[in-house]
C-alpha cells in the first residue's frame, strides 16, 4: 500500500511538472520562454555542482525538451554529442557557432530560440565539464576529447584550439554584447558571453580536465593493449603522460607509445608547416638574371610589353621578347639558438618548439641550435630535424637553472648580428634569477636577437616572473605573448 501510495504520488508529481513545463504561468508579465531557459539552466547547475540526480528539474527539463522539438538524448549525460548528431544530423549545423558571438540586434529577443539554445549549451557544457570519478577508460577518453571539440566549435573555435593540442587561428569574433545590448553579457542566463575574456580561460581548464582524465586511466595497461591504444586520440595532455612514462614502457606499450607521439607530432608539424612557409625568405636579388623556365614565366608583363605587335587584322599578339620573373633572393646564413624549458609546467612549450625548430631548420641557410634544460642542460641540435627523437630524449620534469643552459648556447653564438636567441620559459628560477639575466643582457648587448617567450602555446596562455618581465622591459626586449603564432611572425621577420 505505501509503496503504491509513492509510486501513485511520484508519477502524480511529474505529472504535474510537466503540466507546468507546458503551460503559461498565470502572471501574465512572465514570459513562459523564460520559465523552460530558467529549468534548463538550473538544471545545468545542478549537475555541474551535485552528482545527485535532481528528479524534479529532470522530469521537467525533458518536459522543455520535448515540447520544442528536440531529442530526449540531449539530456542523456551517457550520450555523447557525436551520437546525438549521427542521429539527427540537422542539429550538427547548430552546435557550430553556438556560442559565438552575435551582431547586435535592436530587434525583439527570439524567445524560443532563446529556450532551444539553452537546451543545447547545457549538453555541450555538462558533457565536456561534468567529467565525474574514478578509473576512465581509453573509449571515455576519447569521447571526452569529441565532446571537448564539439564546445571548441560552439565557441568558434578548431577542434584541439583551446587545448593546447593544435596550433591554429583564434575563435571567430571578439567582445559579444548580450540582449539588451549588455557589453559584458550580464543580462542573466542566455545572454552572450564576452568571448574575448572567456576563451583563454576556458582553454587551460579544458587542459587541465583532459590531463586529469589521463591522469585518471590506467596508461600502461591501455598501451599494453594494440585495441585500447587504437582508441586513444594523441592531445598534449596524453603526449605530456607518454613523454614523462616513457622511461618505463618496453615492448608493445612503448611501441604503441611511439606511435601516438609520431601521430601527434606530425599534426602539429603540419599546422605550423604551412604558418612558416607563408613568409617569405629575403628580398629579391635583381642584380641575378631571372632564370628562363616557364615557371618563372611573366606572363602579364610579357603582353604588356608587347601590345605594339598586335596585329587587328589577324587578331594576333606577335611576341618579340618574354619576360621572367626574378627569384633569386638576398639571403644570408642566418643562425638560431632555441632555448627551452623542460620543467613540468613547460611540456606544451617543449613539445611545440621541437616541432618548430625542425621546421626552421629545413629551411635554406638558416643554421638551428636546440637546448633543453631544467637544472641540467641538454644540446638536442644533432636531431633538431627530427622532433620525434628530439622529444624522446627530453626528460620533463625538475626545477629551472637558466644559467646552465646560457652557458651552453653561448659558445654557439659566432656572429651576434646575424643570431637570433629565443628563449621560452616562466623565468621561475632557483635563486639564480640575477645570474641568469645578466647572461641575457650580456647576450643582447653583444648584438644578438634575445626573444624572450613566456610559453608557447595554441591558447596563448603564459605566465611569467614578474622580476624578469620588468627587467626584459627596461632592456627593450619585452616578454612575447605565449601564441605560437606570435613567436612564427617573429622569425620570420627577423629571418627575411
Amino acid at each position: 500500500m505505501t509503496e503504491h501510495t509513492t509510486e501513485h504520488t511520484t508519477g502524480h508529481t511529474a505529472a504535474t511538472e510537466r503540466s507546468a513545463a507546458h503551460t503559461p504561468p498565470q502572471n501574465p508579465d512572465v514570459d513562459p520562454h523564460d520559465n523552460r531557459r530558467q529549468v534548463l539552466y538550473w538544471r545545468l547547475l545542478a549537475r555541474l555542482f551535485d552528482h545527485e540526480e535532481q528528479a524534479t528539474l529532470e522530469s521537467a527539463s525533458l518536459a522543455v525538451v520535448e515540447d520544442i522539438g528536440l531529442p530526449p538524448a540531449l539530456l542523456d549525460p551517457q550520450a555523447s554529442v557525436d551520437s546525438v548528431v549521427q542521429r539527427h544530423p540537422e542539429l550538427a549545423a547548430e552546435f557550430d557557432g553556438l556560442m559565438a558571438p552575435e551582431p547586435e540586434d535592436d530587434g525583439a529577443r527570439d524567445r524560443p530560440a532563446e529556450v532551444r539554445r539553452a537546451a543545447l549549451v547545457s549538453k555541450v557544457l555538462l558533457n565536456v565539464f561534468a567529467s565525474g570519478s574514478g578509473t576512465v577508460t581509453a573509449g571515455q577518453l576519447t569521447r571526452w576529447q569529441s565532446d571537448a571539440g564539439w564546445l571548441e566549435r560552439a565557441l568558434g573555435c578548431k577542434p584541439g584550439e583551446l587545448r593546447g593540442g593544435r596550433a591554429g587561428g583564434g575563435a571567430r569574433g571578439g567582445a559579444a554584447a548580450g540582449p539588451g545590448g549588455s557589453p559584458n553579457g550580464t543580462g542573466g542566463l542566455g545572454t552572450t558571453p564576452d568571448l574575448s575574456r572567456l576563451i583563454p580561460a576556458i582553454g587551460p581548464e579544458l587542459g587541465a580536465i583532459e590531463a586529469d582524465l589521463v591522469k585518471r586511466m590506467r596508461l600502461r595497461e591501455v598501451l599494453a593493449d594494440p585495441k585500447l591504444a587504437a582508441q586513444l586520440t594523441p592531445s598534449m595532455s596524453l603526449i605530456e603522460q607518454l613523454l614523462r612514462d616513457k622511461n618505463n614502457l618496453s615492448g608493445v606499450a612503448l611501441a604503441n607509445a611511439k606511435a601516438l607521439i609520431r601521430r601527434f607530432v606530425d599534426e602539429v608539424a603540419e599546422v605550423l608547416r604551412t604558418q612558416v612557409e607563408t613568409a617569405t625568405a629575403g628580398a629579391l636579388d635583381r642584380s641575378v638574371p631571372p632564370k628562363r623556365v616557364f615557371r618563372n614565366l611573366d606572363i602579364d608583363r610579357t603582353i604588356w610589353k608587347n601590345l605594339t605587335n598586335w596585329s587587328p587584322e589577324e587578331e594576333r599578339l606577335y611576341v618579340d621578347r618574354l619576360y621572367y620573373r626574378h627569384t633569386a633572393r638576398k639571403t644570408t646564413p642566418q643562425r638560431l639558438i632555441v632555448v627551452v624549458d623542460q620543467s613540468g609546467s613547460m611540456v606544451d612549450s617543449m613539445v611545440n618548439c621541437t616541432i618548430l625548430a625542425s621546421i626552421f631548420a629545413g629551411l635554406p641557410k638558416v643554421d638551428v641550435h636546440l637546448i633543453a634544460y631544467d637544472t641540467r642542460a641538454l644540446d638536442l641540435t644533432p636531431w633538431v630535424n627530427d622532433p620525434f627523437e628530439a622529444l624522446l630524449r627530453t626528460n620533463l620534469g625538475g626545477g629551472n637553472d637558466g644559467p646552465v643552459a646560457m652557458a651552453m648556447a653561448r659558445p654557439k653564438i659566432t656572429d651576434p648580428r646575424d643570431t637570433v636567441m629565443v628563449w621560452i620559459s616562466d623565468f621561475y628560477e632557483f635563486d639564480r634569477s640575477q645570474p641568469l639575466f645578466e647572461g641575457i643582457e650580456a647576450v643582447h648587448r653583444s648584438g644578438v636577437k634575445f626573444i624572450p617567450v613566456g610559453s608557447v602555446t595554441s591558447s596563448g596562455r603564459q605566465e611569467v616572473n614578474p622580476w624578469f618581465r620588468e627587467r626584459f622591459k627596461a632592456l627593450g626586449t619585452p616578454v612575447l605573448s605565449g601564441h605560437i603564432r606570435k613567436l612564427v611572425h617573429e622569425l620570420k621577420t627577423f629571418l627575411a
